[in-house]
Protein backbone atom coordinates (compact mmCIF):
# COMPACT_ATOMS: atom_id res chain seq x y z
CA UNK A 1 0.00 0.00 0.00
CA UNK A 2 2.50 1.94 1.03
CA UNK A 3 5.62 1.52 -1.03
CA UNK A 4 3.58 1.85 -4.09
CA UNK A 5 4.28 5.05 -6.88
CA UNK A 6 0.51 6.18 -6.98
CA UNK A 7 0.09 6.10 -3.04
CA UNK A 8 2.96 8.84 -3.79
CA UNK A 9 1.30 10.77 -5.90
CA UNK A 10 -2.55 10.31 -4.31
CA UNK A 11 -0.58 11.71 -1.34
CA UNK A 12 1.07 14.93 -3.54
CA UNK A 13 -2.03 15.71 -4.66
CA UNK A 14 -3.75 16.12 -1.34
CA UNK A 15 -0.73 18.16 0.71
CA UNK A 16 -0.94 20.55 -2.98
CA UNK A 17 -3.92 21.11 -2.92
CA UNK A 18 -4.01 21.88 0.99
CA UNK A 19 -1.53 24.68 0.31
CA UNK A 20 -3.86 25.96 -1.66
CA UNK A 21 -6.33 26.51 1.71
CA UNK A 22 -3.56 29.14 2.91
CA UNK A 23 -1.80 30.57 0.05
CA UNK A 24 -3.79 33.58 -1.73
CA UNK A 25 -4.52 32.56 -5.31
CA UNK A 26 -4.32 35.91 -7.17
CA UNK A 27 -4.27 39.53 -6.26
CA UNK A 28 -5.73 43.06 -7.50
CA UNK A 29 -5.09 45.98 -6.87
CA UNK A 30 -6.51 49.81 -7.14
CA UNK A 31 -7.18 53.57 -6.30
CA UNK A 32 -8.77 51.79 -3.01
CA UNK A 33 -6.20 49.21 -1.76
CA UNK A 34 -5.33 45.52 -2.65
CA UNK A 35 -7.28 42.79 -2.33
CA UNK A 36 -6.30 38.81 -2.57
CA UNK A 37 -8.42 35.90 -4.13
CA UNK A 38 -8.27 33.06 -1.60
CA UNK A 39 -9.81 29.45 -1.49
CA UNK A 40 -12.54 30.97 0.58
CA UNK A 41 -12.84 34.58 0.25
CA UNK A 42 -11.75 37.58 -1.78
CA UNK A 43 -10.10 39.83 0.93
CA UNK A 44 -9.08 43.22 0.94
CA UNK A 45 -5.68 43.63 2.49
CA UNK A 46 -6.97 44.39 5.95
CA UNK A 47 -8.63 40.72 6.10
CA UNK A 48 -12.28 42.01 5.25
CA UNK A 49 -14.22 39.95 3.37
CA UNK A 50 -15.24 41.15 -0.30
CA UNK A 51 -17.02 37.52 -1.40
CA UNK A 52 -17.24 34.38 -0.23
CA UNK A 53 -15.78 31.90 -2.60
CA UNK A 54 -17.57 28.82 -0.86
CA UNK A 55 -17.86 27.06 -3.84
CA UNK A 56 -14.51 27.32 -4.52
CA UNK A 57 -13.63 25.75 -1.06
CA UNK A 58 -15.88 23.40 -1.49
CA UNK A 59 -14.29 21.94 -4.61
CA UNK A 60 -10.80 22.17 -2.99
CA UNK A 61 -11.86 20.33 0.35
CA UNK A 62 -13.47 17.36 -2.01
CA UNK A 63 -10.39 17.32 -4.30
CA UNK A 64 -7.88 17.15 -0.63
CA UNK A 65 -10.09 14.79 0.89
CA UNK A 66 -10.44 12.26 -2.24
CA UNK A 67 -7.08 11.41 -2.73
CA UNK A 68 -6.60 10.69 1.18
CA UNK A 69 -9.84 8.21 0.76
CA UNK A 70 -8.65 6.76 -2.10
CA UNK A 71 -5.27 5.57 -0.28
CA UNK A 72 -6.56 3.28 2.03
CA UNK A 73 -8.45 0.95 -1.08
CA UNK A 74 -5.95 -0.26 -2.35
CA UNK A 75 -7.66 -4.12 -2.16
CA UNK A 76 -10.05 -2.24 -4.63
CA UNK A 77 -8.19 -1.17 -7.64
CA UNK A 78 -10.83 -0.59 -10.41
CA UNK A 79 -12.55 1.36 -7.82
CA UNK A 80 -9.19 3.50 -7.27
CA UNK A 81 -9.09 4.09 -11.12
CA UNK A 82 -12.76 5.23 -10.94
CA UNK A 83 -11.79 7.73 -8.25
CA UNK A 84 -9.06 9.01 -9.62
CA UNK A 85 -11.28 9.61 -12.40
CA UNK A 86 -13.50 11.72 -10.36
CA UNK A 87 -10.59 13.17 -8.85
CA UNK A 88 -9.69 14.95 -12.05
CA UNK A 89 -13.49 16.55 -12.68
CA UNK A 90 -12.98 17.81 -9.19
CA UNK A 91 -9.60 19.47 -10.02
CA UNK A 92 -11.44 20.66 -13.79
CA UNK A 93 -14.13 22.68 -11.71
CA UNK A 94 -11.33 23.87 -9.30
CA UNK A 95 -9.94 25.37 -12.27
CA UNK A 96 -13.27 26.63 -13.64
CA UNK A 97 -14.19 28.17 -10.39
CA UNK A 98 -11.02 29.58 -10.27
CA UNK A 99 -11.27 31.23 -13.57
CA UNK A 100 -15.18 32.28 -12.23
CA UNK A 101 -13.67 33.88 -9.22
CA UNK A 102 -10.69 35.87 -11.25
CA UNK A 103 -13.38 37.16 -13.20
CA UNK A 104 -15.20 38.24 -10.31
CA UNK A 105 -12.68 39.80 -8.48
CA UNK A 106 -11.46 41.86 -11.96
CA UNK A 107 -15.00 42.86 -12.19
CA UNK A 108 -14.83 44.40 -8.54
CA UNK A 109 -11.52 46.61 -9.42
CA UNK A 110 -12.05 47.19 -13.16
CA UNK A 111 -14.69 50.42 -12.19
CA UNK A 112 -11.83 52.03 -10.38
CA UNK A 113 -9.56 54.65 -12.80
CA UNK A 114 -6.62 52.82 -11.78
CA UNK A 115 -6.13 49.26 -11.18
CA UNK A 116 -4.00 45.54 -12.06
CA UNK A 117 -4.33 42.24 -11.22
CA UNK A 118 -1.84 39.33 -11.56
CA UNK A 119 -1.63 35.57 -10.59
CA UNK A 120 -0.36 33.83 -7.26
CA UNK A 121 1.63 30.69 -8.32
CA UNK A 122 -0.75 28.64 -5.98
CA UNK A 123 -3.52 29.27 -8.95
CA UNK A 124 -1.85 26.76 -10.76
CA UNK A 125 -1.57 24.00 -8.47
CA UNK A 126 -4.93 22.00 -9.77
CA UNK A 127 -3.58 22.07 -12.99
CA UNK A 128 -0.44 19.84 -11.41
CA UNK A 129 -2.38 17.94 -9.55
CA UNK A 130 -4.63 17.15 -12.56
CA UNK A 131 -1.18 15.87 -14.25
CA UNK A 132 -0.47 13.21 -10.92
CA UNK A 133 -4.10 12.42 -10.94
CA UNK A 134 -3.57 11.18 -14.46
CA UNK A 135 -0.42 9.65 -13.20
CA UNK A 136 -1.68 7.97 -10.62
CA UNK A 137 -4.49 6.45 -12.41
CA UNK A 138 -2.34 4.80 -14.64
CA UNK A 139 -0.02 3.16 -12.37
CA UNK A 140 -3.04 1.94 -10.64
CA UNK A 141 -4.57 0.47 -14.16
CA UNK A 142 -0.88 -1.19 -14.41
CA UNK A 143 -0.89 -2.93 -10.98
CA UNK A 144 -4.40 -4.30 -12.01
CA UNK A 145 -3.29 -5.69 -15.24
CA UNK A 146 -0.22 -7.02 -14.00
CA UNK A 147 -2.73 -8.70 -10.84
CA UNK A 148 -5.05 -10.48 -13.75
CA UNK A 149 -1.88 -11.49 -15.72
CA UNK A 150 -0.47 -13.42 -12.45
CA UNK A 151 -4.11 -14.72 -11.73
CA UNK A 152 -4.38 -16.23 -15.43
CA UNK A 153 -0.88 -18.13 -15.30
CA UNK A 154 -2.15 -20.34 -12.37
Amino acid sequence: MIQRIQTFYLFLIAALIGVMFFAPLAWFAGEVGMFELHAFALETADGETLHHTIYLGILLVAACLLPLITIFLYRRRMLQIRLCCVEMVLLLGCVVMEGAYYYLGRRVVSDLAFHTQGFKPAIALPIVCLLFAYLAAKAIFRDELLIRESDRIR
